[in-house]
């Protein structure tokens, strides 16, 4: 019994460093409003930061996930999807809680060190664990940021198609090297609360102005037809689930990371509330016209609530790019010996050549949707669902492990026998349906975009450019760009 409460006093004791430095001091107003805007920890701030960095530009590829999945599927995956990123957010939340304690049952302090996943692993299982966890962490928050700079070029083309979209992206990685900055996921309050007004907003624009636009003429529902669309479509719903890979640093942000355990889950229902309606709803009103439109803003016509829609989200990305960068930048910090400087600038000064791989990257592979599913399923298949899962079989495969754990599994999910269970179906279910099946099918989509488009493209599934008056064509004049997923014969004009 003795025991059973050390360990409680023990974990409840975790992460409250900031509250014992400060209390008991006077504050002034400056220090108030700076506590208000800027330095954020509770259990509110955690809930706001996984809701918003959970669906950004995700939202505007989901109706094409739809048209590649059919109405009920895409429904059902998305439900399916949301509850397993859940379950591996919290399995990774028991990881992290297990090695903070041991960690400081033997006196380590963190107060100027944030903990990221591969210390988690290294901790726990050793170096071969965190070696593993590293390098596909890494590449899978790169490629995120790299995602979220070409939605900022594909988004802000539907308002200003002045400049192409890789001259958007030029201009934006600019932009999204300010994220250097921010010191840590605790700075990020105020831009995480904006952040979701921003995702609900556009998420309802969407459903209403679907729903008001109507179906247009002829519209069909033929999906599910080819298999490889089916996968490519499933996988982008397992990226959008799986945007948990920064779960650790969040937790760290928190005063009392042990509170942590269902904040993931209650912000994945409040993400269906906003997935669900505004795919469903694009996908009804323009069906399989969306198969040759990855970004929901191109079928939509313009008015001041898609320019609005577009800045809010073009403001959101910027938002979730620092999310998935700051861990790659506390990587670099570590890596390069500056993690724990005090000196802000010389620590935003050593993240910028963490930016410059992004910002290239993004100008080589501009596809936005398939490079999602691409991501989705080589990647975030082992980052957040697979590896999670395998690492707490292994953490708790003893039964002194299991019986000295500091979070034990609930009665619900039928304690270490359910939680085995769980754990043994997801690896299973992740590694054949969405690293097999889904790797399979979002690489053929992506060469075929290699294909059809080439590296470096200019503009990415941009409309053609409009004819010369009377039909007549310039000699010298270019071909119009194709921005057909998948070429379809077009019907001839009588």
């Amino acid at each position: 019994m003795d025991m059973a409460s050390d360990k409680v006093v023990e974990t409840v004791i975790v992460g409250n460093y900031v509250e014992m430095e400060t209390e008991g001091k006077p504050e002034d107003v400056k220090t108030k409003l700076s506590k208000f805007f800027w330095h954020g920890g509770s259990v509110y701030d955690a809930w706001f930061s996984c809701a918003s960095n959970q669906v950004a530009q995700v939202l505007l590829t989901l109706p094409y996930s739809f048209s590649q999945l059919g109405m009920l599927s895409g429904i059902l995956f998305q439900l399916f999807y949301g509850l397993m990123g859940s379950w591996t957010a919290y399995l990774i939340s028991v990881l992290y809680v297990e090695y903070r304690t041991r960690k400081e049952r033997e006196k380590v302090d963190f107060r100027n060190h944030v903990i990221q996943w591969f210390e988690v692993l290294d901790g726990l299982l050793g170096k071969h664990w965190r070696n593993v966890g590293l390098a596909f962490n890494c590449t899978f928050l790169l490629f995120g940021s790299v995602i979220q700079l070409i939605a900022c070029a594909s988004n802000i083309y539907y308002i200003n198609d002045n400049l192409d979209k890789r001259t958007w992206t030029y201009i934006f990685g600019a932009c999204c090297a300010t994220t250097v900055f921010i010191p840590s996921f605790r700075n990020y309050r105020i831009w995480s609360f904006l952040g979701l007004i921003m995702t609900t907003y556009t998420a309802w624009y969407l459903t209403i102005a679907s729903i008001l636009h109507g179906q247009i003429e002829g519209v069909t529902h033929s999906g599910p037809t080819k298999l490889v669309l089916y996968f490519t479509g499933a996988t982008n719903i397992l990226y959008t689930f799986g945007g948990h890979a920064v779960t650790v640093e969040i937790m760290h942000a928190m005063w009392k990371p042990q509170k942590f355990k269902a904040i993931y889950l209650l912000a994945t229902l409040y993400v269906l509330t906003l997935t669900l309606p505004s795919a469903a709803a694009v996908y009804w009103a323009f069906g399989d016209m969306l198969l040759n439109h990855s970004n929901a803003f191109a079928l939509l016509p313009r008015s001041p609530s898609r320019d609005m829609a577009v800045i809010l989200m073009l403001i959101h990305q910027f938002i979730t790019f620092g999310f998935a960068c700051t861990p790659l930048y506390f990587v670099w910090e570590k890596a390069i010996g500056c993690h724990e400087c005090k000196s802000l600038c010389k620590r935003a000064a050593a993240r910028l050549p963490v930016v410059i791989p992004i910002w290239f990257l993004a100008i080589v592979f501009p596809f936005f949707g398939p490079i999602n599913s691409t991501v989705g399923s080589l990647l975030v298949s082992f980052t957040v669902y697979i590896i999670p899962a395998l690492a707490h079989i292994f953490t708790f495969k003893s039964a002194a492990a299991r019986e000295n754990a500091v979070e034990q599994p609930p009665k619900y999910v039928g304690r270490w026998v359910g939680t085995y269970t769980m754990n043994v179906f997801v690896v299973v279910w992740v590694l054949v349906v969405g690293f097999g099946f889904g790797g399979w099918a979002s690489m053929i989509n992506f060469i075929h975009q290699i294909d059809t488009f080439g590296l470096f493209t200019k503009c990415y599934q941009c409309p053609p450019p409009p004819l010369p008056p009377h039909g007549v064509l310039n000699a010298t004049a270019p071909p119009p760009l194709h921005h057909h997923a998948y070429p379809t014969p077009r019907p001839h004009s009588p």
